[in-house]
Order: C-alpha cells, then sequence, then structure tokens
C-alpha cells in the first residue's frame, strides 16, 4: 500500500508536541476496562484545552463480550451513557465503528467511524485532527486504507504493548487483537505518537482507597466508575485472576488516560524522537537502517500530576 510522504521536515513538525487548544476525535473499546471510561470523561471534562469532536468505538473481545462486533456494540452503548453521565449531548458525535478486524489490507472495515474520520481529517485546515486511539487500530487502519491521503491530515496517538526498544516479543490487548492494523501504523508514514503501556501507562495506578477519596464522590461520572471498578472490572480481575476477594495493596491500571495527558500537557508524558521501527509478525520490533520515517514515543509519566488534573476536573462533573 502506498501512502503520500511527508517529508523529515514535515513529519517532525506535525510530531511537535501541541500548544493552544485542539481538535481530536478518540477510538476507544470504551465497555473493555474502566481506563476507556476514565480516559473519555477526562478528554470531556476539558473543554478549554481540546474540541472534542467526536468518539468511535472499537472492537474488542475479551470476557466483556461475545465477540469483536459485540464488544463494539456494547463501547458505543458505554459512550452514550458517558455523555448522559456527564449531562452533554451526543448528538452526531458518537459512531459505531469496525464489527470485525483487519484481515487484509484490500479489505478495510468500513463504518460510520472510518467515514467520520475520514471527513473530519479532509477538513484539516491548519491544525491537525489528533486521533487518540486507546484500543485496537482497525478503524483508524481503515480509514488510512481508504483515504490514504488523510496522513497528512492527523496525527495518531495509541497506547498499546511494551517501548520499541525491548529486544522481546510483544504483547497487549490492543496490539493483539489487530496486528495487520499496528503494523499499517508503523508503516504508513502517518504521523504517530507511541505510548508504551507497559513500564509507562502502567504507572497510571488507582487503589480503592484513591477511589473512595477522591473519585466516588465526584459527581455522577465518579459514583459510576466507582461501581464499575468494584463491581465490575477489577473484581472480575480478583475473582478470575488471584482467587481473593481481598483488595488490600491491590490497584488497577488506568492505562488510557496516557493519550489524553500527553494532549494536555506533554511535559507530563515525556517523550523522543525516533525512527518508526517496524512491527514483524513475530511480534518482535525490528529496527532498520535510518531510512524509516519518524515517530514520537514516550519514556516516562508524571502519574501524580495527571490524576491531580483528573480529580479537578471530576470535581466540576454534574
Amino acid at each position: 500500500m502506498d501512502f503520500p510522504k511527508l517529508t523529515n521536515s514535515e513529519l517532525i513538525a506535525r510530531l511537535q508536541p501541541p500548544s493552544g487548544k485542539m481538535r481530536i476525535v478518540l477510538d476507544t473499546d470504551t465497555y473493555n476496562e474502566v481506563d476507556d471510561q476514565f480516559a473519555v470523561a477526562h478528554a470531556l471534562l476539558s473543554p478549554e484545552q481540546m474540541s472534542v469532536e467526536a468518539l468511535y468505538a472499537a472492537p474488542f473481545h475479551n470476557g466483556r463480550s461475545d465477540g469483536p462486533a459485540d464488544g463494539m456494540e456494547k463501547s458505543y452503548d458505554e459512550i452514550l451513557l458517558i455523555y448522559d453521565l456527564l449531562e452533554k449531548n451526543a448528538a452526531g458525535k458518537a459512531f459505531k465503528g469496525a464489527d470485525r478486524y483487519l484481515t487484509s489490507y484490500d479489505d478495510p472495515v468500513i463504518s460510520a467511524s472510518v467515514e467520520d474520520l475520514i471527513q473530519r481529517a479532509k477538513e484539516y485546515k491548519d491544525e491537525p485532527l489528533y486521533v487518540a486511539a486507546i484500543g485496537c487500530v482497525t478503524n483508524i487502519a481503515s480509514a488510512l486504507l481508504l483515504a490514504p491521503e488523510i496522513v497528512k491530515n492527523i496525527v495518531v496517538l495509541w497506547t498499546a504493548a511494551y517501548p520499541t526498544s525491548v529486544p522481546y516479543p510483544n504483547s497487549s490487548l490492543n496490539l493483539d487483537q489487530d496486528i495487520l492494523g499496528a503494523q499499517l501504523l508503523f508503516d504508513s508514514g502517518v504521523p504517530h505518537v507511541y505510548l508504551p503501556g507497559y513500564h509507562v501507562g502502567a504507572q497510571l495506578t488507582l487503589s480503592k482507597p484513591d477511589m473512595e477519596a477522591w473519585i466516588k464522590d465526584k459527581g455522577k461520572i465518579g459514583a459510576y466508575l466507582y461501581e464499575e471498578m468494584y463491581a465490575g472490572n477489577i473484581w472480575y480481575a480478583i475473582k478470575h485472576i488471584s482467587k481473593s476477594p481481598d483488595f488490600r495493596g491491590f490497584s488497577t491500571v488506568i492505562w488510557d488516560l496516557i493519550n489524553v495527558a500527553w494532549l494536555l500537557n506533554p511535559s507530563w508524558v515525556p517523550t523522543e524522537l525516533l525512527r518508526a521501527p517496524r512491527f514483524g509478525d513475530d511480534t518482535y520490533w525490528h529496527h532498520d537502517p535510518d531510512n524509516r520515517h519518524w515517530m514520537r514515543e514516550a519514556y516516562a509519566i508524571d502519574r501524580d500530576s495527571i490524576f491531580l488534573d483528573l480529580i479537578q476536573k471530576f470535581e466540576k462533573a454534574p
């Protein structure tokens, strides 16, 4: 697949950390884990810093769905619920996404999300559209396959897996479900900010005492997320992984906050420019000579500043 090429200077300029209010869309498997709901709420509660133009439901398949199509439908319903809890209007801003994963670059998965992303990207004027991906990237890869020209109009943020420097196989839910989509993201030359989950996003943890002190009583969204964490996602993890109902010392990772955090304040998620590797079928990173395009990658995170900002904004939630 051939994509338009940005020059090195164009790509590096596009990858500069944002400043001022920006346009964003969120591509999210919202029902998968509670971290997505946190990230969506954080973005929607930051209207002075970002204009959230649309939310796209991404497919997923694990213990909370019967398959990728069911996961996408549940994620779409969850997006509508979060809008409702925040007393915001979802009309024209929530879209269903792919009902399956990519199986071939000749067969992109067409959906309302893909069509909306292409349309919004083509409306680019002087600023890019930031695409914050917090699930598998089927929707985004499909949009790129259908309209390669939007490479020049968007910046994709994606959280998944390990840093590109690690010399061992990669694995994460966001990555494993659509390997073809992930490979396209690293090969297309689209401006890309890669936010590793393990070692970086994994530091974004919350415990039950944290939730009781800072989140539980913060509007309808805080009450809902507390219930989700201790009657849903975390309880599911404890019951099926650790086999213990004991919450002492237990925390959960709110991985997906990393995307919104980098947009809100790039100093909270320090990054560096480097040459994009290839992601192989063997799930290893492969580093070619320096003729690959530039990307940006996170290497650290300021967990406390991110959660302070989240708590302050939740305090204003209805």
